[in-house]
């Protein structure tokens, strides 16, 4: 058994196509038994209509259920999906109020998140966020040093500390 789970909307199409060339044109495709959840179990535990109909519009969103202007191409959001913002500042005193006080409380900071197109947006929203928090500033770097002297050559420093690696930290933290 092999279990692909996933919504495959959620993957970039490039993949989306490698995947469906691979796996229809094999013989066992005609074994594949394609199963889907139906139940919201996150919702449906906590009991919350506030999220239920937000899992739904989201749904409807993805599903392509929700008009779009024809002279922009861009979608109008239900009326109270969401609170929009004019500003990195702005959002950030609205997920993360009082931060200055409130950072070394768990519970309060598990309930929030600000998610990002790109590492380089979430690492300018840290250095944001952090900055209005009172304390000592500690910085962290990256080894950026080559272990055979001759290899200097390939892999100069300045190209070492740019790399943005998934899954590993920045060269400056």
């Amino acid at each position: 058994m092999i279990l692909l789970p996933g919504d495959f909307r959620q993957t970039l199409p490039v993949i989306a196509d490698e995947i469906n060339a691979c796996l229809k044109t094999s013989n066992l495709w005609k074994y594949v038994k394609n199963l889907k959840l139906t139940t919201n179990m996150r919702m449906a535990l906590q009991n919350d209509i506030s999220a239920e109909v937000f899992s739904k519009t989201l749904l409807d969103i993805g599903n392509g259920k929700i008009p779009v202007d024809s002279s922009t191409g861009l979608i109008s959001f239900p009326t109270n999906f969401c609170q929009f913002t004019t500003s990195k500042e702005e959002l950030i005193s609205k997920v993360f109020p009082n931060i200055d006080t409130n950072y070394k409380n768990h519970a309060w900071l598990s309930e929030r998140a600000i998610l990002a197109a790109t590492n380089k947006d979430v690492n300018d929203l840290n250095i944001k966020i952090q900055s209005q928090i009172n304390g000592q500033i500690h910085s962290f770097k990256s080894i950026d040093s080559i272990i055979d002297p001759n290899e200097v050559v390939n892999y100069p420093t300045e190209f070492l500390n740019l790399l943005d690696l998934l899954g590993l930290p920045p060269h400056y933290l």
